[in-house]
């Protein structure tokens, strides 16, 4: 997942020219997911790791498009467990977004999110992810990618719950 990319007009990039990206990376049977930033694909070398992955893929970004995004990777085991263990399942999931955070958080200013959500609002922490219920959606909260990059001291991206099954759904299939 690429955080801020096509986004109000903001580095601009064609989906297209990102899966051609990722191709010239040596990475097999890339899929994109929406205009946002969503790419499903492969990789034949199991020794490198996600964090030598990402390293790679942002410096190609830059290299390509002149800015920096940040890359989110999870796994399809990683994936489906965020699904599984979703603290929100009885609520209306049209409602729940996942904020994937670059790492594993230590601080956590608890206090802090209790005076910027909304009273409504529900959160839950794990591992990398937050788990939101945003009653009144994610353009009006407070809990924004933004805030928690700076509380947290970590890079965000956050994706609605359809969309992360959706993610898990195409790598599962290229899986097969």
């Amino acid at each position: 997942m690429l955080r801020g990319i096509n986004v109000s007009g903001h580095k601009k990039v064609k989906m297209v020219e990102l899966k051609r990206l990722y191709d010239s990376l040596g990475f097999n049977d890339v899929k994109t997911y929406i205009q946002s930033g969503n790419i499903i694909f492969k990789t034949n070398n199991k020794s490198i790791s996600s964090s030598e992955l990402i390293k790679k893929i942002e410096l190609t970004i830059k290299e390509a498009y002149g800015f920096e995004v940040q890359v989110f990777i999870r796994t399809i085991s990683e994936l489906e467990k965020i699904i599984n263990d979703n603290p929100f399942i009885e609520l209306d999931t049209s409602k729940l977004h996942v904020t994937f955070l670059s790492d594993h958080i230590t601080n956590i200013h608890i206090k802090e999110i209790n005076e910027v959500k909304d009273e409504l609002e529900k959160y839950f922490f794990s591992d990398k992810e937050i788990y939101l219920f945003l009653p009144k959606g994610y353009g009006r909260t407070s809990l924004s990618n933004d805030f928690f990059e700076k509380k947290l001291s970590v890079k965000a991206t956050t994706r609605n719950w359809r969309t992360v099954n959706n993610l898990l759904n195409i790598a599962k299939s290229l899986s097969k």
